[in-house]
């Protein structure tokens, strides 16, 4: 008798589903009907809908790590001889109640991408630092860059009860995310997920 798959109950990396030989309904396709059909992407759907899982998909995908998607429809449609670098921000885990949550949980995850990618800090405000990230590691790997952001209302939701701590998350955020327009000749490919739309 074959022993049955398990399902991905609260699993959210795609690697760990493959790897443990997990359920895992396909969306490859879908991955590649969207990368192959623009630039830009948000996506709003409610919480424990798959967005991280889905991220995380792409990021295996955009990295070019090929014994994951052996049998899944993107495994013989993507060229896997290229490894696009990718910037994966998240904020699931951040707290956002007073002002120096956002700065904190982003100041941690650019110094952990400036480190992976040896990338030397040259600004101290964090879009400097995601401008400069973003072109330094366009030029260090001559690849445009994959930005992935996971959550990215979060440090807008979690303040609503501190009206003026959501404004100052809200604009400051509106800035940081601006960025990615300023610098799409830079960038290959962007998805931000949330659950909903400011």
């Amino acid at each position: 008798m074959t022993a049955r798959k398990k399902l991905p109950i609260g699993i959210q990396t795609f690697r760990e589903i493959r790897e443990k030989n997990h359920y895992y309904v396909d969306k490859t396709a879908l991955a590649l009907q969207l990368i192959n059909g623009g630039k830009h992407y948000f996506l709003s759907r409610p919480r424990r809908f798959g967005k991280s899982l889905f991220l995380d998909t792409l990021k295996e995908l955009f990295e070019g790590n090929e014994m994951l998607f052996e049998g899944l429809a993107a495994q013989h449609e993507w060229d896997w001889s290229i490894h696009y670098p990718v910037l994966r921000f998240s904020f699931g885990s951040g707290k956002f109640t007073d002002t120096q949550g956002l700065l904190n949980t982003l100041n941690t995850q650019l110094r952990h991408l400036e480190q992976h990618f040896c990338i030397s800090r040259q600004f101290d405000d964090m879009g400097g630092r995601f401008a400069d990230l973003i072109v330094q590691v366009q030029q260090q790997t001559a690849l445009p860059v994959v930005i992935l952001i996971d959550e990215y209302d979060k440090p807008i939701l979690d303040a609503l009860d501190y009206p003026e701590i959501a404004k100052i998350n809200r604009d400051f955020l509106r800035g940081f995310y601006g960025i990615i327009k300023d610098y799409d000749a830079y960038i290959k490919f962007s998805f931000l997920t949330g659950v909903s739309k400011f």
